[in-house]
């Protein structure tokens, strides 16, 4: 089978958009009946950069539908499969797409790009092209298509960089990977390390097609022909043209698995000693992070607590069962530094025991009864640990952590408590620093935690103002918050809209009738949190 990479020249300057649309073109006409595959780079519709994310749409507008018609009519014209990338223009925008069109010119297949680039997730405002990115939040096993006995698998751009894909791909058991491509700031070392690390961990062949800065330029460019043993067949590094190589598409590289072991393919040697509980938080459990989840959201406060102990692991884990978008919860700690989750200061309402939670260790705790408050089959229920739940938990839905450690001392512990670095490296630890948010009243503990971990959101609480709904908002500028807890009555939706104007969230503490709910929503409330989260769910029926 005789497979081709088209690398065009592509320029940094707006006004040769319309050269460097023509060379593609003219490279294209090159291509002839001897080929079996023909693949193009990403982006066919956006030749050259653009100054601003309109002009990159206004480009698409231009030159899309002639870059359509010029697959269909070469797929027609070779007899050949073609893959290219332009925008796919859906009702919801245009999306980052990889075209399959079969040897009579039909689409067969498309692939929407796995990992948007980030300058593709912005808006306009935000210097981004404000590409259709919606559907990249959703669960979604490896794209493949198979046509003519060839199962192909796909990755453009920014997908190469996801090595943790990789393996998924590879049990895709793909024969040929379409790799539509620019990666305009990688080197070509780097990119040749990219391509046979890809497929050497798949076991497939990699047609990669670019485009070239230039014949002097050291980075892009690059399209290539990668074997499943990881050779290189072709690199094409700046050269401008057609890159043509035959392969056999069924070949496979199988070795030894370890010393004296069978012959398998590379991933199917490494399957055996997977450990995941290694690697980061990923697979269809996963959620999107705080700043990507969708909105509205609701939030199970302290868990499903209306059908298992509130603050505990039955509840928690209901509520995401369930669907939950977040869980709430609070953390103490205990007389040995020890963080754990609950929602009073003192031990005698949801345990057997007394007093205040500092004054015991973990181990004394650990002794008491936390099953009382929920039916006959929690009896014996332990209280459980920030880090037990980070472990069982940890970005499967996001965690609005309400803490409370600082209570625990009389004293300023503000600026030097090792607690607030302790909740930190947890979070770090269990890869779930943006999937959580910190939430507290007080607003020393949401400046001292701050300067601990930046990169993790802060909710400011309600501090006790009464008499003024703004307050909390203009708390929540001052300290550079994402969100503010609002706690009724003490908020109208002025206080909403004064929120929204200065870019910050608002939860609401909190609604367990569905009409109060719905009133919360218009609004304009981001996230209710809820004692009943089921009853709450059905009846607003956000997602």
């Amino acid at each position: 089978m005789k497979v081709c990479v088209i690398q065009p020249f592509y320029s940094f300057h707006q006004e040769d958009t319309e050269k460097c649309f023509n060379g593609m073109l003219d490279l294209i006409e090159q291509c002839d009946e001897t080929l079996d595959i023909i693949v193009l780079p990403e982006y066919c519709d956006i030749p050259a950069a653009q100054r601003n994310g309109a002009n990159f749409h206004d480009s698409i507008e231009k030159y899309n539908s002639v870059i359509f018609s010029k697959c269909v009519e070469t797929a027609k014209r070779c007899n050949a499969l073609v893959f290219a990338n332009f925008a796919d223009i859906t009702p919801t925008g245009p999306r980052n797409t990889t075209f399959c069109f079969d040897r009579k010119g039909n689409v067969f297949g498309k692939y929407y790009k796995a990992h948007p680039a980030p300058s593709e997730v912005k808006t306009f405002a935000e210097g981004g092209n404000e590409m259709d990115c919606s559907y990249s939040y959703l669960y979604s096993e490896p794209y493949t298509v198979e046509i003519e006995g060839i199962r192909f698998g796909f990755m453009t751009c920014y997908d190469f960089y996801m090595y943790e894909s990789y393996a998924s791909l590879a049990r895709k058991n793909v024969d040929i990977i379409i790799g539509c491509s620019h990666q305009r700031t990688d080197t070509h070392n780097a990119l040749d390390i990219f391509g046979r690390f890809l497929c050497y961990n798949t076991n497939a062949y990699l047609l990669r097609s670019s485009v070239s800065l230039g014949k002097d330029s050291e980075l892009c460019g690059c399209s290539m022909i990668v074997s499943p043993k990881g050779e290189m067949l072709l690199n094409m590094k700046s050269e401008i043209g057609l890159g043509i190589f035959e392969i056999d598409p069924h070949e496979k590289y199988y070795k030894p698995a370890g010393f004296k072991g069978l012959p398998k393919a590379h991933y199917e040697y490494i399957d055996e000693g997977r450990r995941p509980w290694l690697y980061r938080q990923g697979g269809s459990n996963t959620v999107p992070s705080d700043t990507f989840m969708h909105y509205p959201r609701i939030c199970a406060h302290r868990g499903f607590s209306t059908v298992a102990p509130e603050n505990s692991l039955p509840a928690f884990g209901a509520a995401i069962a369930l669907g939950a978008d977040e869980i709430e919860f609070d953390i103490w700690s205990t007389k040995d530094g020890e963080l754990v989750s609950l929602h009073d200061s003192t031990l005698d309402r949801v345990s057997n025991g007394s007093g205040k939670v500092w004054d015991y260790t973990l181990e004394e705790l650990r002794q008491l009864d936390f099953g009382i408050d929920g039916n006959e089959h929690y009896k014996g229920l332990q209280i459980v640990t920030f880090e037990e739940i980070l472990k069982k938990f940890a970005c499967t839905a996001v965690m609005n952590i309400h803490i409370k450690i600082w209570d625990r001392l009389k004293k300023d512990p503000y600026a030097t408590d090792p607690l607030y670095e302790k909740t930190a490296s947890l979070l770090r630890k269990y890869d779930c620093e943006h999937h959580c948010y910190i939430m507290s009243s007080n607003d020393e503990c949401l400046e001292a935690f701050h300067k601990i971990a930046p990169e993790i959101h802060r909710c400011v609480g309600f501090g006790g103002i009464k008499d003024n709904p703004l307050a909390i908002v203009d708390r929540a500028v001052k300290l550079g918050c994402e969100k503010v807890q609002l706690f009724k009555p003490y908020f109208d939706k002025s206080t909403v809209e004064y929120a929204h104007e200065n870019g910050i969230i608002c939860n609401v503490f909190w609604a367990d009738d569905p009409k109060e709910a719905h009133d919360y929503l218009d609004m304009g409330i981001d996230c209710i949190l809820t004692n009943d989260y089921l009853t709450i769910a059905n009846n607003l029926k956000l997602h």
